[in-house]
């Protein structure tokens, strides 16, 4: 159990001892030393819904607050708040299996078998500046469920079906006929272009896409093998930038929309037998009630286009049905631009009102922001066109190596581009992931590779000279008890035994920059701990316990990074 949870439990019991049922705690880590190292601010919500003096309830409530053993200390500041001062022992013994744990000592919470879709590209396109959110948002939320022990299903659903593959194979063909396929080939985004420029200006050719989206949906082997192929090269490129920067998907985490194609006609059928499609100018629609416009018009959600085609609201509502009934899932995180949120909304109320979605199932959409450029715009080239993943990850190593290179010219060619890459990769990482998730930001290469403030290279230095301290202790003892002493010393010791209340945090809401922020905080309180409470300068059990908290912070530095997708170097 985390330790704002037992708190918690705590506080509540303390209210209903009191006779206040059913009120929140609503405990948070104080905001400064001085207000201890937990806030209870229940109290304030509780004695407004009783209309009672919030200082007069928060006194009965100390006086029934049974924290024996686990703080030292108990006050009620200002109009109401309860300030938790932990106690040391408490505090040390949490640390001491910690440091003994690959765990850190987290507890397990009831494990759910959680789904998180993320990356998701369109095939035959090549990934650009604007797949970058998604994939390493989506890939920190699968490395935190995965710790803290739930079963992770990692899903790739690529856009590998449809109108656009007619096109594509259509302009295979005559490419092939004319020699040129697998010079365009080469460059995904050049063979797309050009094939969609022949689509919109050349009715005959648009025509024959059409025609080979037919033969593709009626399992023609021809047009399934050219499909095939365009599927094989643009998963290639998508791995390739998956090593790259980091991520954990592999292929066998892809399921395409194709993979729902010969459900479709079974799952609008099975909505036609429920009662809930209408046909609307020749489509099959779901009318929802819950999204009316300004008219009081119900929004129409169509599941099957005229003439019969099919939409990518179709298909996932298809993976939904697969989802619940097939994996039983328990939650299923979208990972998607905020600009989606409309879309998930009506799917999600669909499938609840089909049935897909079971009434305890956790369907989320993970929204995330824009990343934008210095003119307040979606970061784009000179030339306006989308940044291409490859070039900015590239440009990303390059920029680190110049700034080992001119921090340490002495070092290893080969030493400074292992530095730079995990540095580089590192720094365009943490840059988005320490902002809220839900925001738009503005890049900056300057910011993000500085080695100074809340930043990747800051928290990777700070983990090195962690590990240069340990090198330097010959006589250090891992088995040496801790003992708290020094103010300094507190507060990190504190900081340190948060590590499962901020992973809990950010399981729960999906917002990994509360575990940036929790991490560069702990590096802060290490530094000022370092200069107030000298290390290899101390003796007997106060060198032993400090050079504990030393390992203890650098394997939660390491631990908190990796969770973030991060590498972290013995030197730098």
């Amino acid at each position: 159990m985390t330790i704002q949870q037992l708190i918690n439990d705590r506080v509540v019991a303390a209210l209903a001892a009191v006779g206040v049922e059913g009120a929140n705690a609503a405990i948070q880590t104080a905001s400064k030393p001085e207000f201890g190292d937990y806030q209870a601010n229940g109290v304030m919500g509780a004695a407004k819904a009783l209309k009672t003096n919030p200082r007069a309830l928060a006194e009965q409530v100390v006086a029934k607050l049974d924290l024996a053993g686990i703080a030292s200390k108990i006050e009620i500041a200002g109009p109401g708040f309860i300030n938790i001062h932990l106690d040391p022992a408490f505090v040390a013994a949490r640390l001491q299996t910690a440091l003994y744990d690959d765990a850190l000592g987290i507890s397990k919470p009831a494990p759910q078998k959680v789904m998180v879709e993320y990356s998701s590209v369109n095939l035959a396109k090549e990934m650009h500046i604007g797949h970058l959110r998604g994939g390493i948002i989506g890939d920190a939320l699968v490395r935190v469920n995965s710790f803290i022990g739930h079963d992770v299903i990692r899903q790739n659903h690529v856009g590998d079906w449809g109108t656009q593959f007619g096109m594509l194979v259509a302009h295979m063909v005559e490419s092939r006929a004319a020699g040129e396929a697998e010079l365009e080939l080469k460059d995904l985004d050049v063979f797309y272009k050009h094939s969609k420029k022949r689509f919109d200006e050349d009715p005959a050719f648009a025509d024959l896409a059409r025609d080979y989206v037919v033969r593709l949906q009626s399992g023609d082997a021809e047009v399934l093998a050219l499909w095939q192929q365009f599927v094989k090269l643009s998963l290639a490129h998508c791995n390739a930038i998956y090593r790259k920067l980091g991520l954990l998907l592999t292929d066998d985490d892809v399921r395409g929309e194709s993979f729902y194609n010969d459900d479709l006609p079974v799952l609008v059928e099975e909505l036609r037998q429920l009662g809930l499609l209408t046909e609307s100018q020749g489509a099959q629609v779901v009318f929802l009630d819950e999204f009316k416009n300004k008219e009081g018009e119900p929004a129409a959600y169509i599941v099957q286009k005229q003439g019969g085609g099919y939409l990518y609201a179709t298909t996932d509502l298809g993976a939904i049905r697969f989802r619940t009934r097939q994996l039983g899932l328990d939650r299923c995180l979208y990972v998607v631009d905020s600009r989606q949120s409309l879309h998930f909304q009506q799917l999600f109320t669909t499938a609840r009102k089909a049935g897909f979605l079971r009434a305890d199932a956790q369907f989320e959409h993970i929204g995330h922001g824009t990343i934008m450029g210095p003119d307040g715009k979606p970061l784009k080239t000179r030339s306006g066109d989308s940044v291409k993943l490859v070039d900015l990850l590239d440009e990303a190593i390059e920029r680190a190596y110049l700034l080992v290179s001119g921090k340490s010219p002495e070092m290893a060619e080969s030493e400074r581009r292992q530095i730079a890459e995990a540095v580089g990769i590192g720094a365009l990482k943490y840059a988005d992931l320490s902002k809220s998730r839900n925001t738009d930001y503005i890049f900056d290469w300057d910011a993000m590779l500085s080695f100074e403030g809340n930043t990747a290279p800051y928290l990777q230095y700070a983990y090195t000279r962690v590990q240069s301290v340990l090198r330097k202790a010959e006589d250090y003892n891992p088995a040496a008890a801790i003992v708290i002493g020094e103010p300094a010393e507190k507060q990190l010791a504190v900081a340190l035994s948060q590590f499962e209340d901020v992973l809990s945090t950010v399981a729960e809401g999906s917002q990994p920059h509360h575990l940036c922020s929790y991490l560069y905080n702990v590096a802060t309180l290490f530094s000022r701990f370092y200069e107030a409470c000298p290390i290899l300068k101390s003796e007997g059990e106060v060198r032993q316990s400090r050079l504990q908290l030393a390992a203890l912070t650098g394997k939660t530095l390491k631990t908190g990074l990796g969770l973030l997708g991060i590498a972290v170097l013995e030197a730098m």
